[in-house]
């Protein structure tokens, strides 16, 4: 299977309650609320290692914990740090770590009450750590299908928040997938919609048009989706249409392919065994993920605002 996974290492220095220390140092009860009921809510960050520079560029850092902190508000998960303080934190963290490599960034908030019981009251805790990860999926064509798991609604457990407890929903679409040999799997939604990927939002290129699902479509609100839509504005001439999306449009389509801050840009080749266009890379999706990683690494002046550069010290042997 293509989909990675990336271990952090007890090594390194993490933010937990309020103080920066060794992640293995960290200790959780096994009664901590957020652990038994899914009561939490995390980000993912991602930060690109720029060789020429060496810095490590963060990726639409405050972006993101803007997101974070509307997550913590639908469930009641107090926030003590400003956003300021959240990407200061985050940081410093990265200067201690100094990875020298592509790494991703886990701020995670979450009801830390010691409690046997079902609602949203008690205290809460706010952790950040850091993992080394490059490619999460191969961006050389993935291979999906579309889940029997329907996205949860918005009525439900909405997918605009990134609640610990609702990647349930994924994990079973993408043990499904796997098991089945695919790479990955698409959601539908309660009345039959393409909603997004296990954990991406979904692009299609349809007669010439970039099509993506509405955010009404119990899609989490991507922040890569934005961005890959401002690149496909500004430099490809292809404003993004914003609609609903049948199931049947993903076999006809000339492309599909997957964004978010793990996958990136994944380009997919094939749904449910129907070769999607050629079956390879498409134009649109190419161009995309070369003017993403551009921007990404801090390499385009264009959008320097959409990163954060971080001195990285080398790491001396002793």
């Amino acid at each position: 299977m293509s989909r990675k996974a990336f271990a952090a290492s007890d090594a390194e220095w993490c933010y937990h309650d309020g103080e920066l220390v060794r992640l293995g140092d960290v200790r959780l009860s096994p009664a901590t609320h957020a652990l038994n009921y899914g009561t939490g809510v995390f980000e993912g960050i991602r930060a690109y290692w720029n060789e020429k520079r060496g810095t490590l560029q963060v990726l639409k850092m405050r972006e993101h914990y803007e997101r974070f902190e509307k997550s913590c508000r639908m469930l009641h998960v107090d926030l003590s740090n400003t956003i300021d303080e959240l990407c200061d934190v985050t940081l410093e963290i990265l200067r201690r770590n100094a990875p020298r490599e592509d790494t991703y960034i886990r701020p995670l908030a979450y009801k830390a009450v010691e409690s046997v019981g079902v609602n949203l009251r008690g205290g809460s805790q706010l952790s950040i750590f850091t993992v080394p990860m490059g490619n999460y999926v191969e961006l050389t064509g993935l291979k999906v299908c579309v889940s029997s798991w329907r996205r949860t609604p918005d009525t439900a457990i909405p997918a605009r928040g990134k609640l610990t407890g609702s990647y349930i929903n994924t994990a079973l679409a993408v043990d499904e997938a796997q098991r089945a040999g695919y790479d990955d799997a698409i959601f539908l939604t309660q009345d039959g919609h393409v909603s997004e990927a296990s954990a991406a939002n979904i692009f299609l290129v349809r007669k010439g048009q970039l099509i993506t699902p509405p955010v009404t479509a119990d899609i989490l609100e991507g922040i890569t989706r934005d961005a890959v839509m401002e690149l496909a504005d500004n430099e490809l001439g292809m404003p993004v249409a914003q609609r609903n999306v049948d199931r049947t449009e993903l076999y006809a389509a000339d492309e599909v392919f997957l964004s978010g801050t793990g996958f990136q840009i994944a380009p997919v080749t094939s749904v449910d065994g129907r070769p999607v266009g050629t079956g390879s890379i498409g134009p649109v999706a190419e161009r995309l993920q070369e003017l993403y990683f551009r921007a990404a690494r801090g390499e385009w002046e264009k959008y320097a605002g959409w990163t954060v550069p971080v001195e990285v010290a080398q790491k001396t042997a002793g």
